[in-house]
């Protein structure tokens, strides 16, 4: 299996770009292809945990935000810029908008190295299309798991929230500044504030987050594949719970160096 770090940025050209474009340096294939969807509220950190995912289950990270802004940056159309308007006011986008983007990369479903969904499915019939995709593909998700965190941390955290607009690396100043004020260390980028990172568009993100998920949370949990995981403390510390709570189902978990 693939040893990664936190500072390595997992090419996604064919995610980011559609079928028709292919990563240029593709997953490695693993002996056991995970497949999972990361829930949570924004600022839960699903992006550091999926990147500790990646790390010690060789998963590949797929993000529908970096979708979104990709498309968004070249092709800046008025049903994007509509698309990108609402996404900063921390609303959902239409259903059938954001399933067209994701089956224009349902290559990446069978991904040799597995995924790892972050940001889909948001509602009932996204839950409901990824498992025709996934059924299409002769496969199935292993488990769903969703990061719990109270508000006034999230907020907390959101505020200090810093992304690279070149690699959408994401640091934060307080707890993963980056090595040089305001540069990201992977590709020398200068990082921004997310306009949906302002407190405004928090508090509404997080309530349209609590309304859309509240079923679709309901739905996995009825498949028995929910697994609530606290999102509190160190991220490590957070993936070790997580890991955890994956082999209290039996699933294969690799053994954690000391």
């Amino acid at each position: 299996m693939p040893s990664l770090t936190m500072n390595t940025v997992t090419d996604r050209t064919t995610w980011l770009r559609g079928d028709r474009f292919h990563c240029l340096q593709p997953p490695v294939s693993t002996d056991r292809q995970w497949r999972l969807v990361l829930l949570g509220p924004p600022g839960v950190g699903k992006g550091t945990q999926a990147r500790l995912l990646e790390a010690s289950l060789g998963a590949c990270p797929l993000s529908t935000a970096e979708v979104f802004r990709a498309v968004f940056e070249r092709s800046p159309t008025l049903t994007m810029a509509y698309a990108q308007e609402r996404m900063n006011r921390g609303l959902l986008l239409a259903d059938d908008f954001v399933l067209d983007l994701v089956r224009n990369r349902r290559a990446c479903l069978r991904c040799p190295a597995g995924f790892l969904l972050d940001g889909f499915p948001r509602t009932l019939a996204q839950a409901a299309a990824l498992d025709a995709l996934l059924a299409l593909e002769h496969t199935a998700l292993d488990a769903v798991i969703s990061y719990d965190l109270p508000f006034p941390d999230l907020i907390a955290r959101m505020t200090g929230r810093r992304v690279c607009p070149r690699c959408h690396a994401i640091y934060h100043l307080a707890s993963r500044p980056p090595k040089t004020s305001g540069r990201c260390d992977h590709c020398g980028g200068e990082l921004v504030h997310l306009p949906d990172d302002e407190p405004t568009a928090i508090r509404t993100r997080l309530i349209a987050y609590t309304e859309a998920t509240e079923q679709v949370e309901v739905y996995y949990r009825r498949a028995a594949l929910l697994i609530t995981v606290s999102a509190a403390d160190d991220p490590q510390l957070v993936l070790a719970r997580t890991l955890a709570l994956l082999a209290d189902r039996g699933l294969p978990v690799p053994a954690r160096s000391a």
